[in-house]
């Protein structure tokens, strides 16, 4: 099942994917594939690759959503209580006559296993915003409720992420925004970007931010997500200004994290390029984030980046896990992006 989703001519960059199982025992995986230049803001478009149980083998990418604006990025996928599958993304679109680029989630739904997708609408339908989100971010919470972590940059000297989650009751045909909004200190330049969340046994929801902080950030919702506490640092989870990623295994309940640790056992040094993105780091909680243990080193090569990691637990494959990440060349990362799809097992 590993796969190098590799970068060729007309063909720069590919990052950001999600995976969900098909009914028929297949899994899907869709990803940002770019067009020409590999820059944040390039023509890109959503490619789809599928994994066949039968055959073992991955099909080859088929585009799946042709960009008609400026760039589409940041891949969700979702398994719907309802059975339908739920699809979230990025669309940019720049204002020229504005000078200014808008960036708001899309959201879809499947009826037919992905066959055929609803047609794409903006989360919210409001004048242009730039609104960030990561991807592998869309969760349901067990009342049935979508949360979409996101963070709302606003145009200033020092443009700071403010972290919310949008939310809809009804599967996605209406959405609202958080009642309370996370702000950051102004000392902490980056604000709270590219959040996840993840929800606990008794019903509460744990959000994380990326920061320049030395370390993530996190706050809690007991209401659905509609209020938080105030966020606080999380210091088990040491880290540059780099997302990271958190899932629950349906099968046991423990958490898995996959993050750029920068916990001094490693022994890497961090006081050149990469963004800091190495090492590449996976651990267990089986108390809900309490503590954490069984840290692994997925990647260490100093020359290497890695990040925007997709976790995936295939229903008919326990104790199995699928990532699916961003890596590159500290040289040049963006430029030589690639994805890798590994399957691992769990301890």
């Amino acid at each position: 099942m590993d796969l190098k989703i590799t970068h060729g001519k007309g063909n720069a960059r590919n990052s950001e994917g999600a995976f969900v199982d098909l009914k028929d025992g297949s899994t899907l995986f869709i990803y940002t594939k770019y067009r020409g230049c590999w820059n944040d803001h390039a023509v890109a478009d959503l490619a789809q690759i599928i994994y066949s149980p039968k055959t073992k083998t991955w099909s080859k990418p088929k585009i799946l959503v042709r960009n008609k604006a400026m760039n589409v990025m940041s891949v969700s996928l979702l398994r719907l209580q309802s059975g339908a599958i739920a699809f979230a993304y990025l669309e940019k679109t720049y204002y020229k006559e504005y000078d200014y680029v808008d960036c708001r989630p899309i959201y879809r739904i499947s009826q037919d296993e992905g066959k055929t997708w609803s047609e794409p609408v903006p989360i919210p339908k409001t004048p242009p915003a730039y609104y960030v989100i990561a991807n592998d971010r869309l969760i349901q919470l067990k009342s049935g409720r979508i949360l979409l972590p996101t963070s709302l940059y606003v145009p200033s000297p020092v443009p700071q992420g403010i972290a919310f989650c949008f939310y809809s009751d009804d599967d996605g045909a209406t959405w609202h925004k958080s009642r309370q909004t996370c702000y950051p200190p102004q000392w902490l330049r980056s604000g709270f970007a590219e959040p996840g969340a993840i929800e606990r046994k008794d019903g509460s929801v744990m959000m994380w931010f990326r920061t320049n902080g030395g370390c993530q950030y996190k706050a809690f919702s007991t209401d659905g997500g509609e209020s938080w506490s105030a966020p606080v640092p999380a210091p088990e989870f040491q880290a540059p200004e780099s997302p990271m990623s958190i899932k629950a295994d349906p099968a046991t309940g423990d958490w898995i994290a996959v993050w750029n640790d920068h916990d001094p056992r490693y022994g890497i040094p961090y006081d050149r390029g990469s963004c800091g993105r190495t090492p590449f780091v996976m651990a267990y909680s089986h108390d809900e984030g309490e503590s954490w243990e069984d840290h692994t080193v997925l990647g260490s090569d100093y020359g290497h980046v890695y990040c925007y990691t997709a976790i995936h637990f295939p229903k008919k494959k326990k104790g199995h896990v699928l990532l699916a990440y961003c890596c590159g060349p500290l040289d040049n990362w963006l430029g030589d992006c690639q994805i890798e799809l590994r399957k691992l097992i769990k301890k």
